[in-house]
């Protein structure tokens, strides 16, 4: 489930140093949230003095043209003025640089080196390593609607035999089959656990991601849903998949997409909704907000005036008909509510009139402006096949009280009796052994996957494919 935050990496552009002991290769590692980018400074002189050009490996990008740069007393400063981006370290007799970098207001230490610089070897210790026990292979798959194809990976417990199988929906934002985030890939290990023991596993890169095909900018969660629909018509080409036996696995936002489909088809056995939601986007943006800034300290004045904000906010969503006329309403509204709170979270050095778009470019989209009015209970109330439905205690994107409870109502509505509803204790948004639930921690939790959760899943799964 997306967050509200800014991200970095984006454009970086030029710079200009001073000092022939400043020329050559400078590299660091950029550590964001659990992902690792590398950047390369190259520096050379000139007539004038010196010049620059960064590359940024991690994204294929080389030779990216820079703005300014002083070097003065051992002092580099690097200024990105397009991308709103500070550079300041330090050269010391060692050859290092320690400094920090900066974006919109946000603070990273990242060091400059000489030698060339690796990114750090995460310790995940659930992953899986090749080769594996049972058959994997990669396929592709048509989304006809879409008119797009998919690609995925389908394993099965063995080469030759006809088993039961689960697809896997990822959560939002771009993911991959992996589901890969912050240094984690829970679905490789979901899938591999799931696997070993009996259940053949689908799972794919969304739509307009790594190797499949799509506009991922462009998608709803109604878009996903036809994604589905096409995995679940090609695995009943496969004749080592038993027809009658094809189930839906959603992680967050594929929790939600799991109902839209289990509701209008009859191929699927049966769904598990892991972090689900079960009321509408708009209300769990706003309890989301609300317990990721307790946690993070944030103080219970500022978190009251953040919530009238954003619940002004979500009304003109509600009630807009329009993309265009959207952009309007909410920048005007925004704009207002900066005169009124200019300190309402705008990074430090950010104009007002960035802050405004940044803000609307996050809530005027397909994607968000889908979730904030949709509401998961009319789907849900359709589900005849079982369900499994699981949250973590101690998730704070996906409350699993209010969520856990509205899941339960609409299936009892929906005369469901095939119904297990879970609360897992200690576990965060990603199934996690946490301490406090807060998405700070996911990428430093070596855990990618609680053996818990794994065993609560596979239990249920294999009781209903029996």
């Amino acid at each position: 489930m997306r967050t509200f935050s800014i991200l970095l990496i984006s454009l970086l552009s030029s710079i200009t140093l001073i000092g022939q002991e400043i020329t050559g290769q400078w590299n660091g590692v950029l550590k964001v949230q659990g992902t690792q980018l590398r950047l390369v400074f190259n520096v050379t002189k000139t007539d004038k003095g010196v010049s620059s050009t960064m590359d940024s490996p991690d994204q294929g990008a080389k030779g990216i043209p820079t703005t300014s740069t002083s070097f003065e007393n051992s002092i580099l400063t690097i200024t990105i003025e397009n991308a709103r981006i500070e550079y300041v370290g330090a050269l010391g007799k060692d050859n290092i640089i320690v400094g920090t970098f900066k974006q919109a207001g946000q603070s990273f230490a990242m060091n400059l080196s000489k030698e060339v610089i690796e990114k750090e070897k995460l310790v995940r210790p659930q992953e899986p390593i090749k080769p594996y026990p049972y058959y994997s292979e990669d396929v592709t798959f048509e989304n006809s609607k879409a008119r797009i194809n998919l690609s995925g990976t389908l394993t099965l417990p063995k080469k030759d035999g006809v088993f039961p199988v689960a697809i896997l929906i990822s959560g939002s934002g771009p993911q991959n089959r992996d589901e890969e985030l912050l240094g984690h890939k829970p679905f490789l290990v979901l899938s591999d656990y799931l696997t070993k023991n009996g259940i053949a596993i689908l799972r794919y890169d969304d739509g307009g991601t790594a190797l499949s095909g799509g506009d991922f900018k462009t998608a709803t969660s109604a878009d996903f849903a036809t994604d589905v629909e096409s995995a679940i018509e090609y695995l009943k080409t496969r004749k080592e998949i038993n027809k009658n036996k094809i189930g839906l696995i959603g992680h967050s936002e594929g929790g939600l997409i799991a109902p839209m489909v289990a509701s209008k088809s009859k191929d699927v056995a049966f769904i598990v909704l892991l972090a689900g939601t079960g009321i509408q986007g708009d209300q769990i943006l706003l309890l989301q907000q609300k317990l990721i800034g307790k946690a993070s300290g944030v103080s219970e004045e500022d978190l009251q005036k953040t919530e009238l904000t954003n619940r002004k906010a979500f009304e003109i969503v509600n009630k807009s008909n329009s993309m265009e006329q959207l952009n309007i309403d909410l920048t005007n509204f925004i704009k207002q509510s900066l005169v009124d709170n200019p300190n309402a979270g705008k990074p430090q050095g950010m104009s007002d009139d960035d802050f405004v778009k940044l803000q609307v470019k996050q809530i005027a989209n397909p994607w968000m402006q889908y979730f904030i009015k949709y509401n998961p209970r009319p789907a849900l109330e359709k589900v005849k096949c079982p369900v499994l439905a699981i949250n973590g205690e101690k998730d704070l994107q996906v409350p699993p009280k209010e969520n856990l409870e509205a899941i339960k109502e609409a299936l009892a509505k929906a005369g469901n009796k095939k119904v297990t509803i879970k609360e897992l204790p200690d576990l965060n948004h990603l199934f996690q052994e946490c301490k406090t639930g807060s998405p700070e921690e996911y990428a430093t939790i070596e855990q990618t996957f609680s053996p818990t959760a794994l065993t609560e899943i596979l239990k249920w799964v294999q009781t209903q494919t029996k």
